[in-house]
């Protein structure tokens, strides 16, 4: 009896340890990590899960390694979060990539059998978007956290301010046509431009050098938005948690 409660009471001790420096080691990692859960940072969980739960189920085992092995994962975590945001290619090969799985009312049915989804599946994501009909959809696309994007027809909108004010619209979906001053030749072919249309936009706003650009997209209308590195927003709302 004496050694269950000195079990017990091992356990407890090892559980308000290890519980806060969970909390720390999860704050460290950041809210993308907690939030998305894109693939490397799931494995990352479910490994700190079975350390932990090893830790607390089983008393023989040394509390300190694990306290360890729990800092570890998490600096990894941070430097492979670090390694994807310098580097795209690096990010692309340790994540998934969105996945477009219907386009103007129709199954995309090659895509869905590259990422093993079915009908099911996409019929259901639909569903918890409010989506109840395919010929609704004009472009579903899984992102690389396994959620479901949706752009509906132009028809099927919400109405919105613009609308009001009986502007014409369109169903205006933005292809990121730069990327840290990379341009995106295939987004260039599909809206039948050329890299000096371009320049010239962005030398319309005083952008003369490329590089400059962190990110930019272009819409059917042939709009372009753009945001520069480094560039700084005055009207940031200070959202509080």
């Amino acid at each position: 009896m004496l050694d269950m409660i000195k079990e017990s009471l091992l356990v407890v001790g090892r559980i308000s340890t290890i519980v806060p420096l969970m909390l720390v080691i999860a704050i460290f990692m950041g809210k993308r990590a907690i939030g998305e859960l894109p693939i490397f940072d799931l494995l990352i969980i479910l490994t700190l899960g079975s350390v932990v739960g090893a830790d607390i189920a089983d008393p023989n085992i040394n509390h300190i390694p694990t306290a360890v092995a729990i800092v570890a994962l998490g600096v990894l975590q941070r430097l492979v979060a670090k390694l994807k945001i310098s580097s795209r290619s690096f990010g692309r090969w340790i994540t998934f990539k969105p996945t477009v799985v219907i386009q103007n009312g129709k199954f995309i049915d090659a895509n869905m059998k590259k990422i093993h989804y079915s009908i099911d599946n996409v019929l259901q994501m639909l569903r918890e978007k409010d989506v109840f009909d395919i010929n609704e959809v004009q472009t579903a696309i899984v992102e690389a956290n396994g959620e479901l994007s949706v752009l509906k027809q132009p028809r099927y909108q919400t109405v919105t301010r613009k609308d009001m004010n009986i502007i014409p619209y369109s169903s205006e979906i933005a292809l990121p046509i730069i990327i840290e001053g990379d341009i995106s030749k295939e987004v260039m072919k599909h809206f039948g431009v050329k890299s000096s249309w371009i320049r010239r936009q962005l030398a319309q706003h005083g952008v003369t050098d490329i590089s400059e650009v962190f990110y930019a997209s272009l819409n059917r209308e042939l709009e372009l938005h753009f945001t520069l590195k480094n560039e700084v927003e005055q009207n940031i709302p200070p959202f509080q948690h």
